[in-house]
């Protein structure tokens, strides 16, 4: 743990996946930070680790990283314009700063109170080219996916499929 300086606290950081899309990469890019104001992140939650009492750490990060990817197809269907590829910023923020979006058992979903800033982005995961199709065809479905529809769903689930790639915050510019 660090060590703590006098009247300085130490404020732990907390790994949180802000789902997005390729044009608000280029946001993050040109502006320095992601978003404007308040946003909606998954995060490893005491009700996520309730809810999945037997998975360890990295499993949960799992469960919680591919809720941002939905989150993500939840984006493209209301942004017709971006390229149809899942987008999910993994970042580190202070935890005192999240807000518990919903207290519902096995819950990832927090809220940032300001934008994620391009300093405290770990990485960037990005679907490849070979998933367009499948995610195209995702982001025309998810609300309904949501909503328990069975036929919806498979095509989620197809998108899916695709692993998101992994990115250095140093190759921002190559994505956009």
């Amino acid at each position: 743990m660090a060590k703590q300086e006098e009247n300085v606290p130490i404020t732990e950081l907390v790994r949180v996946y802000v789902p997005a899309t390729v044009p608000m990469l280029a946001a993050l890019r040109d502006e320095g930070r992601l978003g404007d104001g308040a946003m909606v992140a998954h995060a490893v939650t005491p009700a996520l680790r309730e809810w999945y009492a037997e998975g360890d750490d990295e499993e949960l990060e799992y469960v919680a990283f591919t809720r941002a990817a939905q989150g993500a197809l939840q984006l493209l269907r209301h942004d017709a314009a971006a390229p149809r590829r899942r987008v999910v910023v993994s970042a580190d923020v202070p935890g005192s700063s999240l807000v518990r979006e919903d207290v519902e058992l096995g819950s990832s979903t927090v809220r940032l109170p300001g934008p994620v800033h391009l300093g405290q982005v770990a990485s960037i995961h990005v679907d490849g080219a070979e998933a367009t199709e499948a995610v195209a065809a995702a982001a025309e479905v998810v609300e309904e996916a949501l909503a328990g529809d069975p036929d919806a769903q498979f095509t989620v689930d197809g998108a899916e499929d695709h692993e998101l790639e992994w990115y250095a915050v140093s190759e921002l510019d190559e994505l956009v």
